[in-house]
């Protein structure tokens, strides 16, 4: 697949709340002609002949992945839930807890299988013990991100939640939990946060969509977290792009870098979705970050290489070459302290 640089015909905000400095231009949140958001680099090809060239070509790890018995180790401990420590539990996929400066967060919880696609790894907690969370990020509308029987769930025990999302995906969530208390940001705009933390959204190469019509209507992209003298940064779903290399730019020390490396397979489509575990690396050096916390793996399969096959590469390509920093191989429900 040939990528195509984008061309917005406009550029959008959330006027309520500030735009960051930054080291270059930047007008806002690109749309196309027709308002649809817009990656800021390359063009996101929705076209049905690259779904049916996937669908008609050969998977040549087919055999593999139908044999293979590979599965994420989960540690079953809700300790970290009543700590007072600051720390970062994985999930599983895109789902994290963090405590920092003592605020807990939420980033993309899906709690439970996504309408037919089974979980292929455990939930380290019972999804009941998620109270008093005092921020929920969703980073887009898809349903491996944004999983309404989850938000159902976190709404009911989390009644004085805030909720931090992309522009446009404030409606789906109002929908789901009846929240009023939503800021929807567009790329590089600033939460209205406690003081004692900053929160961005933060861009993505990827795309959104819950139903059959609504292709880019809502935005997708990715957070970064400053507080108690850390910064964290979540990827989000995302091809790679110049993005990672902007995000070491704008802040030029971070800690923790949540990349996803799954889901990649076959390239030529699912390259300017997600990230291959080899790009991964190379996203992860162009952040200059101190630690990398590999993601979007062993919980769902979406598509054609084997469960376990992203984190094998993984761990194969670090073997090859120098990686300049810490790969955090994580278990689902293990303690990350922010140290």
């Amino acid at each position: 697949m040939t990528a195509k640089h984008s061309v917005p015909s406009n550029y959008t905000s959330n006027p309520d709340l500030p735009t960051i400095a930054l080291p270059f231009e930047w007008k806002g949140t690109p749309l196309d002609s027709k308002g649809r958001f817009l990656n800021h680099e390359f063009a996101f090809i929705n076209s049905f002949r690259e779904v049916l060239k996937w669908q008609t070509t050969k998977n040549p790890q087919k055999e593999e992945k139908k044999k293979s018995t590979w599965k994420l180790t989960c540690i079953t401990d809700s300790n970290f839930l009543t700590s007072s420590e600051d720390c970062i539990v994985w999930l599983g996929h895109a789902s994290f807890f963090i405590r920092i400066a003592g605020i807990t967060l939420l980033i993309d919880p899906v709690l439970f299988d996504v309408s037919l696609i089974k979980r292929k790894s455990k939930l380290p907690i019972d999804p009941d013990q998620l109270k008093h969370m005092d921020y929920i990020l969703i980073s887009h509308d898809h349903r491996d991100h944004c999983d309404k029987k989850s938000l159902e769930l976190l709404a009911k025990n989390n009644p004085n939640a805030i909720y931090l999302t992309g522009l446009n995906v404030d409606t789906v969530i109002k929908k789901i939990t009846k929240s009023t208390s939503i800021e929807a940001a567009g790329w590089y705009q600033q939460y209205k946060t406690k003081p004692e933390i900053k929160i961005t959204y933060v861009p993505s190469r990827h795309w959104g969509r819950r139903y059959l019509t609504d292709t880019n209507v809502r935005l997708w992209g990715g957070f970064v977290i400053q507080a108690a003298g850390k910064t964290i940064y979540f990827g989000g779903d995302s091809g790679y792009g110049s993005h990672f290399t902007d995000i070491a730019n704008i802040f030029p020390v971070v800690d923790y870098a949540m990349i996803g490396i799954g889901a990649y397979k076959p390239e030529f489509f699912m390259g300017q979705s997600h990230l291959s575990p080899i790009d991964g690396i190379k996203a992860f050096h162009d952040t200059k970050a101190k630690n990398f916390i590999p993601m979007h793996y062993g919980t769902f399969d979406l598509a054609d290489e084997p469960i376990g096959d992203p984190i094998h590469v993984l761990k194969k390509e670090q073997e090859k070459q120098h990686v300049a920093g810490e790969i955090l191989y994580v278990c689902v429900g293990e303690i990350i302290p922010l140290k």
